[in-house]
């Protein structure tokens, strides 16, 4: 899906819309309207009485900073006004020119146009969210994950950033069990072993019953898992060449997490 017509980037659309109308509401306050089509060649509004020109400048420069934040709003939702003698135009952008003379649009075009626009947004929203697929972000990984792959991910170093993620992970069990005598694969093999712990050698279990039928699968599937991932995902990308694509390091940082946050779930047997 193109980011532009995400959910979420749409909505931050939508509320600059609102922000736009927001603004141009109150420097509407401050004005009246000329009907343009009766009095066409002088702005479409005027200051009210006793309102400076400062005040005017002021509250104008507020709304066209909300148009400038708001100025894609027109082209996603595809809508436009049509102006005889001008054809299609932008009521956000082009807001401006019921200050001019002879002005392409009044404050009833910009308002109808706005709100029309802001309308078809929340459509697109709805919509989107309908439609929207699953997104993976690195950076709500498991955070020994992603804290020891960040700084490579971010320079786009995403075989390297794998190959840290799975070393921090495995450095974790080392440390958690106390072994420093025995190869990162080994520590896993060793760490999820059948049988009782022994002098040295403490086990990873997962909670519960040992003899529950769940929990007897959960032990022998993290034992394979475990040392699996590491000689799949660590192995392959600290001996490997080419760069890996972003899709799939995040694919391996995925697999790195949820085996971070199984093993946070386990017990540990002395």
């Amino acid at each position: 899906m193109d980011k532009r017509q995400t959910p979420a980037h749409l909505r931050l659309v939508a509320e600059a819309v609102d922000g736009f109308i927001s603004a141009f509401r109150v420097f509407m306050a401050f004005h009246d309207s000329v009907n343009i089509r009766q009095h066409g060649f002088g702005p479409a509004v005027i200051p009210k009485a006793a309102v400076s020109a400062g005040q005017c400048d002021t509250m104008a420069h507020a709304v066209d900073l909300a148009a400038g934040r708001a100025q894609e709003a027109s082209s996603l939702a595809e809508m436009k006004i049509e102006v005889p003698g001008f054809g299609q135009v932008d009521p956000i952008t082009a807001w401006g020119t019921i200050r001019q003379p002879q002005p392409m649009l009044g404050s009833d075009d910009v308002f109808t146009g706005s709100n029309q626009i802001r309308g078809k947004l929340e459509q697109m929203i709805l919509q989107a969210e309908i439609y929207v697929l699953p997104q993976v972000s690195a950076a709500s990984m498991h955070p020994l994950v992603w804290s020891a792959a960040e700084r490579l991910w971010r320079g786009e170093h995403y075989r390297q950033a794998v190959t840290n993620a799975a070393e921090a992970l495995a450095s974790h069990i080392k440390t958690l069990t106390g072994r420093n005598d025995v190869s990162e694969t080994a520590i896993w093999q060793e760490t999820f072993a059948e049988g009782a712990p022994l002098p040295g050698k403490p086990r990873l279990r997962w909670p519960g019953d040992p003899n529950a039928r769940y929990v007897k699968t959960m032990n022998v599937g993290m034992r394979f898992f475990s040392s699996g991932a590491q000689m799949t995902i660590r192995n392959s990308a600290a001996h490997g060449v080419d760069e890996m694509s972003e899709q799939e390091a995040i694919e391996r940082l995925a697999t790195l997490s949820l085996l971070a946050r199984w093993v946070d779930q386990c017990e540990l047997h002395q």
